[in-house]
């Protein structure tokens, strides 16, 4: 079964379309079970009906035309349940409904199981029998479970590739299509997406028409002459040096590059009107699912081949491909993984939202999108990338949100909250010189977390009092090797200056997880718990004595640097750090440099910190909390990982209960301690915070001005009695909503975006 299952998998996550899927699907199932039907049903999201897809053994004249509602007939009934139902007799249960155009009422066993994906009910696998005397035994009932399984993920992507095409399961326009990631910088942008993908990968290449046939077939023959050309050269390079037989592997090539071989196929489907690159994509992936296929070790072996071979012609055929990307006014760009070089291409004032199927809220992408103002969307699921190529897009950055192809009801939704936001910006800037007081004299210093010089002038902008956390992996990030001291240097003093005399936090290197350095890999099988921040720094000394020097160099004069320690999880890791520190402090002023020693302090983003905190405030001179990896410490969730981020909760009330102890045990020692995570940028968690105690708050510049308005609003009695009260509850939904509820009835309900749920709103508005 096992081997079925494989090359039944690799069958159907080569096909073109969703038709072609489901068809795999039925055919292959029911040879391998020895059944008489095998039936698609998948349930259609805009009428909540399940419709037959795909059948054999049923009437054909019946796909697409039957239909079933949520809960109705055995296939309703297996959807809402969620679990396979087993009947040998189907015609005598009360669920039964019989449809005569199927021809099924000659068909008495019944299997049928749900095919789920991301808790999301999709259809119902089907198979029957003619026989009532046959009961599907447990080992079938099985195997039809992880086939389904197993598909899920490929129909759901196949699913939504048809529907952002354009069409419903029923053939209908289809509109609205979203999908789910997670947020990468806040926001909302409405645009038409741009598709970057990088070079040779098949995988991604958009399926599109040539806009020439003549010019494609030159351009693909051409490639095919260049790839034999570099085949030959290396053979005869090698001659030397390889044996007759393993030389033979370039004439192999060098066959199937012929006219009637590849080649072939490729000009045919071009001469259909399919560009080259497609046309490569769709031969090579044939051929390579018909290898893999095969049982011969060997042969199944010789997939590897093409595969390399379809990448080495599709490099020539992409020369120059980039370059005459067309960016519209009003660009969205699109990636599997977007890259800094690809949003320097964009033409200034053109980018307006970022979408990547990979990287995460931390990655370089994603704080230059927060720094530059663009929306953005990282770690989506299942999106056909290829299929957004020139779509209208609508980028939620609020919610971590993408939609495609959006009603003119979505469009003036969306419209309007960047309508409000640009307005309520514009109010805000009022309160650029103010300084950050409740209305009964408490004071909060406001600081940003920066990485980029860009993110100096909006901080700025925006009245910060200084900079809790400038992440100084970023300069080391857009490099292609370590900086040197004296470009670290130059960096550091960009941002000292900019801000002299206020605090500048300057973290030392933290790298791992999932910030990695090209010139530096860190390959780990879980890396969140492996090697990064001060582990690295501490095995590297070279690394952290170099950067710590440009550091103190760069303060000279200005005195307002301080320096924090990441990722420590025992004392010894601060000792040691502390040891190097006053070390390259001796040696700077023996060369010379009138610097003041500057204040050290550790983060606490570990949960082992958070019971040491004493220890820790005894060695250093002040704390700062890390919100954001301390809370998916404390939870166990990736909160970059779009499959669990739900559960990643800020609100949690195991979060919450962390962060008031840090704060009271810090303070017991006579320690200041501020926070430098997400949770500081919301107005809500900003006012739990200040509750709390903690003596500055480090955000996004963006959220600073929004975060300064509430603060001034309300007393900070008022907000400890918020926080007494949502310390007594025991959910972080009901933590949030109490929290929202209170902010709107202290007259800042346009500061939640989004306030309620994209669909409810638009019900809402219908309704009205």
């Amino acid at each position: 079964m096992l081997s079925i299952l494989r090359s039944l998998v690799q069958e159907v996550n080569s096909a073109r379309d969703l038709p072609e899927a489901l068809g795999i699907i039925v055919s292959r199932v029911q040879k391998a079970m020895g059944t008489e039907v095998c039936s698609v049903y998948l349930l259609d999201p805009a009428s909540n009906r399940y419709i037959l897809m795909a059948t054999e053994g049923l009437y054909l004249k019946a796909v697409g035309k039957v239909s079933l509602a949520h809960s109705e007939g055995l296939v309703g009934l297996v959807g809402s349940r969620e679990e396979p139902i087993n009947l040998e007799d189907a015609p005598s249960h009360p669920r039964y409904r019989y449809f005569p155009e199927t021809g099924e009422e000659r068909f008495r066993s019944f299997l049928g199981v749900p095919i789920i994906h991301h808790r999301r009910v999709l259809g119902v696998l089907v198979v029957q029998q003619r026989e009532s005397s046959r009961c599907f035994d447990e080992g079938e009932e099985a195997f039809l479970v992880t086939v389904s399984a197993q598909l899920a993920g490929v129909i759901a992507h196949s699913e939504a590739t048809g529907a952002i095409s354009g069409l419903s399961l029923t053939g209908e326009e289809a509109r609205d299509v979203s999908f789910n990631g997670v947020p990468g910088a806040p926001g909302v942008a409405i645009g038409h997406g741009v598709v970057v993908y990088p070079a040779a990968d098949l995988d991604v290449v958009p399926d599109r028409p040539a806009e020439d046939i003549d010019v494609e077939l030159e351009l693909f023959q051409s490639a095919v002459q260049a790839v034999c050309a570099d085949i030959e050269q290396v053979a005869k390079r090698l001659t030397s040096t390889l044996r007759p037989e393993e030389l033979a592997l370039f004439d192999v090539y060098l066959r199937m590059l012929s006219d009637e071989a590849l080649p072939g196929e490729v000009n045919n489907r071009i001469r259909e009107g399919i560009w080259a690159q497609g046309a490569l994509k769709q031969v090579v992936q044939h051929y390579v699912r018909h290898f893999e296929m095969m049982d011969d070790h060997y042969l199944r072996e010789r997939a590897v081949d093409i595969r390399d071979l379809g990448r080495r012609l599709l490099s020539y055929l992409q020369e120059g491909e980039q370059k005459d990307l067309n960016y519209p006014e009003r660009t969205v760009l699109v990636s599997e993984e977007l890259t800094p070089a690809m949003l320097g291409e964009v033409p200034r004032g053109q980018l307006v939202g970022l979408v990547s199927v990979k990287g995460s809220s931390n990655s370089h992408v994603a704080i230059l999108a927060r720094a530059m103002g663009v929306p953005t969307v990282m770690g989506l699921v299942d999106i056909p990338v290829n299929q957004l190529d020139g779509k209208e897009l609508i980028v939620d950055g609020f919610e971590g949100q993408i939609f495609a192809s959006p009603s003119a009801d979505l469009r003036a939704f969306f419209q309007a909250i960047c309508e409000e936001e640009d307005e309520l910006d514009r109010g805000l800037e009022a309160l650029r010189d103010k300084p950050c007081v409740t209305t009964d004299g408490h004071r909060v210093p406001l600081l940003v977390n920066t990485g980029l010089m860009t993110d100096v002038v909006r901080s700025l902008s925006h009245g910060a009092e200084g900079i809790g956390l400038y992440r100084t992996e970023v300069p080391f990030m857009i490099k292609d090797r370590f900086p040197s001291e004296q470009e670290q240097r130059q960096y550091y003093r960009e941002q000292l200056e900019a801000f002299a005399p206020n605090p500048v936090t300057m973290r030392t290197l933290d790298i791992g997880g999932d910030k990695a350095l090209t010139y530096f890999p860190i390959e780990e099988e879980n890396p969140f718990l492996g090697w990064r921040g001060i582990r690295v720094t501490l095995d590297h000394p070279e690394i952290f004595l170099v950067q710590v020097r440009a550091m103190l160099k760069a303060s000279e004069g200005l005195n307002n640097l301080q320096v924090m320690l990441p990722m420590i999880s025992n004392i010894s890791e601060v000792e040691e750090s502390l040891h190097l520190i006053y070390r390259v402090y001796h040696e700077v002023r023996e060369e010379g440099f009138d610097i003041h020693m500057p204040k050290v302090g550790v983060m606490v983003e570990i949960p082992a910190a958070v019971y040491q905190i004493r220890e820790l405030a005894d060695r250093v001179d002040f704390l700062s909390v890390g919100s954001n990896d301390l809370t998916q410490y404390l939870l166990a969730v990736d909160r970059n990982n779009p499959r669990v981020a739900q559960l990643y909760h800020s609100y949690h009330p195991a979060v919450l209960q962390a962060l008031v102890r840090i704060a009271q045990d810090a303070h017991a020692v006579g320690k200041p301690v501020g926070i430098c995570g997400e949770l500081a940028g919301d107005p809500g968690g900003a006012l739990l915070l200040m509750a709390m105690g903690y003596d500055s708050l480090s955000m996004n510049a963006a959220s600073l001005p929004k975060v300064k308005s509430v603060i001034r609003s309300v007393s900070r009695e008022w907000a400890v009695t918020l926080l007494k009260d949502v310390l007594l509850l025991d959910s972080p939904h009901v933590i949030k909503s109490c929290v929202d509820l209170a902010l709107r009835n202290a007259g800042f309900g346009r500061y939640l975006r989004p306030g309620k749920s994209t669909s409810a709103a638009l019900a809402e508005k219908a309704a009205s």
